[in-house]
Formats: C-alpha cells, sequence, structure tokens
C-alpha cells in the first residue's frame, strides 16, 4: 500500500471540509441547542432523584459525559451510506471502483481528513470550554493517552459499520430507511444519548458483549477515569474487545464487500 497517495486523499479531505465551514458552524450552534434541552431535561431527573448520585454518576459527570458525547459524535461520524447511495444512483461508483485505489482504503482516508479537522474545530474546542467551566472535572493526565487510543478504535468500529450498512446499498437504492434505523441503533446502544450507566442491568450487560459501546461509552468513560475503565480496573478489557470488534467487523465487512461488488448494477449499466 503506498501511503503517499492515501495521505494525499487525506488531505484532500481536510481542504475540502475547511472550503464549508459555515457547515460545520451551523453544526455546533444546533448541537449547542441540542444541550441546552439535554442540560434541563438531566437536571430535572437528578432534582427529582432522592440522591446526588444515580447509577454512580452525578449530575456534572452525566453532562459532561453527554457534552463530550455530542462534540465526540461530530468528530466520529461519516455519511458513507448516504454518499455511496447517490454514487450507485448516478452511476459515478464506476468511477471510483476503476481508481487504482482500493475502494474501501479510498473511502476511509477521504473521511479521515474530515474527521481531523471536525477534531481540532469541535471536539478539542468543546473539550476546553467543558474542563475551563468545570474548574478542572476531568484529569489530566495517562488517560488523555489512552482515550486517544480508544478513540482511534472507535472510529475503525464506526467505519466498518458504516461498511457494513453501505454495501446494503449495492443490493437497493432505497437505503434512507435503513440508515435511520442503523444510526438510531447506535446512538443509542452506544451510549451517545444516554449513558450505559442508566440501562438496566440487564439491557447494560447485553450491550457490554456489542460492538456500539465501543464507539462512544468506552473512550469516554477511559477519559473519564470511570471505575471498570482505569488501567488498573479493567481498561484494558474494554479496549481488547475495541480491538476485536474492528477485527471482526473489518473482515466481515471486506467479505461482505467482496461478495457483493460482483453483482453491482448502476443506472446505464
Amino acid at each position: 500500500m503506498s501511503l503517499k497517495k492515501y495521505m494525499a486523499l487525506c488531505r484532500g479531505g481536510i481542504i475540502s471540509e475547511l472550503q464549508y465551514r459555515l457547515g460545520t458552524f451551523v453544526t455546533i450552534f444546533g448541537n449547542l441547542i441540542y444541550l441546552t434541552l439535554v442540560y434541563y431535561l438531566w437536571k430535572a431527573i437528578f432534582a427529582s432523584s432522592e440522591t446526588d448520585v444515580v447509577n454512580g454518576m452525578t449530575f456534572t459527570d452525566t453532562i459532561i459525559y453527554l457534552v463530550l458525547a455530542t462534540a465526540l459524535f461530530n468528530f466520529l461520524e461519516m455519511y458513507i451510506v448516504w454518499d455511496m447511495s447517490r454514487s450507485i444512483k448516478s452511476g459515478s461508483i464506476i468511477l471510483d471502483l476503476l481508481k487504482p485505489l482500493n475502494y474501501r482504503r479510498f473511502l476511509f482516508f477521504s473521511y479521515f481528513g474530515h474527521n481531523m479537522v471536525t477534531f481540532f474545530m469541535t471536539f478539542l474546542p468543546t473539550f476546553i470550554v467543558v474542563y475551563i467551566i468545570t474548574h478542572g472535572a476531568i484529569h489530566l493526565g495517562i488517560n488523555l493517552l489512552y482515550f486517544v487510543v480508544a478513540v482511534v478504535l472507535a472510529l475503525l468500529v464506526n467505519f466498518y459499520i458504516e461498511m457494513l450498512v453501505s454495501t446494503i446499498c449495492l443490493y437497493t437504492e432505497s437505503t434512507w430507511g435503513i440508515n435511520i434505523v442503523k444510526e438510531s441503533i447506535v446512538l443509542l446502544l452506544s451510549g451517545a444519548t444516554i449513558p450505559l450507566a442508566f440501562f438496566p442491568e440487564a439491557l447494560r450487560k447485553a450491550v457490554g458483549y456489542m460492538p456500539f459501546k465501543c464507539i462512544y461509552d468506552t473512550p469516554l468513560n477511559i477519559l473519564l477515569e470511570k471505575p471498570g475503565y482505569t488501567p488498573d480496573s479493567g481498561m484494558w478489557i474494554n479496549i481488547a474487545w475495541q480491538l476485536g470488534w474492528a477485527i471482526v467487523l473489518g473482515l466481515g465487512a471486506r467479505a461482505f464487500w467482496n461478495f457483493s461488488i460482483k453483482r453491482i448494477t448502476v443506472n446505464g449499466g
């Protein structure tokens, strides 16, 4: 694999994202409205509780978790399903497949440039603001390094889930419903909308064996150094789960794509 050509794709993704900065700011504004609603919702939930700690999380813990989850969503989110669906309908996917590049790597590095820009424009500023407002509630130490490792693995897991679902586009042009279901499941079971700590115990244990928690819940709990997510209390097991799911989903996505690409049909051919 020639790394130089894929780095060029990454650079192209960065340039493309920087050309549409207004879209990023609109997203940030929308997130502020969403987080305002989340703040008052959880404030009411904790106000009605008889204790300041619910399922091991305080109100401050919960808000920090959800704010960073929203920022992390902007960083990790890919729109491969939508883009592939459009390229199949227009027939432009043929041009991409004819390029002397592995198509899946082509997609990954193209989106990676977008991920890099959103990290510095959304997640990092959000993290700094949260750290200042909470007067250093987030510990800054070796947990940051472990968090970066977990985020990289989360990016891979999310990408392979996207590839598995987007490959369905090769069979049907009607992907809107499939993608909405996928996004709803991922956001709910990954902890992006509700911390998994608030799930019923049976459901929480079941979700623990699924790949979705690897995307948001695991990195955020490592960052916040929650019990079970520190080096001496099970963090390596959770990172191993991330790595394991990245490998399994990667192999599954590759096999599904190689099988499905043989029967691709597009408009006009």
